[in-house]
């Protein structure tokens, strides 16, 4: 398998894979360094928002929406891995957490795509409500099959341990990202995220 992927053979993978080609696997790459490299975007981002609200003087808002998406960034590799390892599946670990990562960047621009359609079908006369729950039922049952298809084809899962895998990694990531809101919310407290 090819371990160090050039950019074009990303995006063929991404390509592949999110139109439910399992030979996109082979494109993306496999291996520490493979899978540092579709980490490390993924952490920039909300580096640069945390140092942009720290510039605005919200240094603590900033720090705490980057460790809750730093949260959300981490823990689907490392609750994958806890699973797999049980599944004896570790093999393809590398190989299925360095393709999550990578397709999570389709679903923006999905989402995007569907705001638009969203704004074509209100201007054509549809009530706005019910096509934002369409499409968003859309791009969430998408996206779980995209995790589905994942942990299927990188893992060799069967399709129930697949369906179980994308179940626990998504209930235990809100719970560990929401988890402390609720909490401090439940105690009576103030949010430890900021608003909006």
């Amino acid at each position: 398998m090819n371990a160090k992927p050039g950019r074009a053979n990303i995006l063929r993978g991404i390509f592949l894979i999110c139109r439910g080609k399992a030979g996109g696997l082979t494109e993306i790459g496999s291996g520490p360094e493979a899978f540092l490299s579709s980490l490390a975007p993924m952490i920039a981002f909300p580096l640069v928002g945390c140092a942009l609200m720290a510039m605005q003087g919200r240094v603590q808002d900033g720090m705490t929406d980057f460790l809750a998406s730093l949260v959300a960034i981490l823990a689907p590799p490392v609750l994958s891995f806890s699973l797999v390892k049980r599944w004896g599946r570790e093999a393809g670990w590398y190989r299925f957490a360095t393709a999550f990562n990578w397709c999570q960047w389709v679903l923006p621009v999905l989402g995007a795509a569907l705001v638009i359609l969203a704004g074509i079908l209100v201007q054509a006369g549809l009530p706005l409500r019910p096509i934002v729950i369409v499409l968003c039922c859309l791009l969430l049952g998408y996206a779980f099959w995209l995790h589905w298809f994942l942990a299927r084809h990188a893992l060799a899962l069967s399709v129930g341990r697949a369906i179980l895998l994308v179940v626990i990694i998504n209930m235990l990531t809100i719970a560990l990202v929401a988890g402390p809101q609720l909490i401090a919310m439940a105690a009576g407290g103030s949010s430890p995220l900021p608003p909006g």
